[in-house]
């Protein structure tokens, strides 16, 4: 059968170009995938984390100060953005290097070269990430574990006599003093066991919302038999001493909800670097690609 104008044109056309016709059922035998590159552009994109992640560090010891320096708020975005920085540039250079050293490839399509380029970017910037989540997993948990077996093995008699102190929970150490709670103050006895009991009494009723009319009275009474002061300066005492323990707990409550607001805040800023850095990845291993194909 006579082939048209157009197809001979066109066949003619592939074969000046050096190209050869496969049938469409052709399948080649190697594989898309350079793990070559990838892993010379993870490695690039690794090193250029840890580099940037310790400067990062460097600075901000630098310029943070426990008497004066920037606020935490300013250290958190500095830090966010230090983040995002660190992820645009090591993914950048990761995926470039990645799309740079893979291999070219012979009669395949623009989009599928396209698609196979940004997916070695993306490649190289997952195992770079996984790989410096890695080393910097281990050097935390060596930290934390030389820290852990110094102090057990400085401590570790300290630590069994607290343990073994500390049984009862603070609510039955507040209920078995009410069991031995005398009518009328004691004179008698060591003032630094008064002032253990007032401080269960205080924390239980801290702990519970409000510290009880009967225990403010208790302690009021207290406080006047072994301070050897007037009943009304007694309870203002007591009224003072809750006051500022309820404040106390209250600013515990307060910083605790802190921490848990910039845990969340850094983990979103984490995770939106991250995806930054898997972007430019990819598109930085298109263009290392089009500069090894031109």
């Amino acid at each position: 059968m006579a082939s048209s104008p157009s197809s001979g044109s066109a066949l003619g056309a592939r074969l000046s170009l050096g190209e050869t016709e496969l049938p469409s059922s052709y399948q080649s035998s190697v594989s898309a995938i350079s793990w070559g590159a990838i892993f010379g552009g993870a490695a690039g994109a690794a090193a250029v984390s840890l580099i940037l992640l310790l400067l990062g560090v460097g600075f901000g010891l630098a310029v943070a100060s426990p008497w004066s320096g920037p606020t935490a708020t300013t250290i958190g975005v500095t830090a966010a953005v230090w983040l995002i920085v660190t992820q645009w540039l090591s993914a950048g250079v990761g995926g470039y290097i990645a799309g740079r050293l893979r291999a070219h490839w012979a009669s395949v399509h623009a989009d599928e070269v396209f698609f196979r380029d940004t997916a070695h970017g993306f490649l190289a910037w997952a195992v770079a990430t996984l790989v410096t989540v890695g080393l910097l997993a281990s050097a935390t948990t060596g930290v934390i574990g030389g820290g852990a077996r110094a102090l057990a093995s400085a401590g570790g008699g300290v630590v069994q006599a607290a343990a073994s102190t500390a049984g009862p929970a603070l609510a039955r150490s507040y209920d078995l003093d009410t069991l031995f709670r005398r009518a009328q103050p004691a004179m008698q006895g060591d003032n630094a066991q008064a002032a253990a009991e007032a401080g269960r009494i205080i924390a239980s009723g801290v702990a519970n919302g409000e510290v009880p009319e009967a225990d403010r009275a208790y302690l009021a009474q207290q406080v006047a038999a072994r301070a050897e002061i007037p009943p009304a300066e007694a309870r203002s005492r007591v009224d003072a001493a809750v006051t500022r323990a309820q404040q106390a707990a209250e600013t515990a409550k307060q910083a605790a909800e802190t921490a848990r607001k910039s845990a969340a805040t850094a983990a979103l800023f984490t995770g939106l670097s991250m995806l930054i850095g898997a972007f430019i990845a990819a598109t930085a291993a298109a263009l290392g690609g089009r500069s090894r194909d031109l």
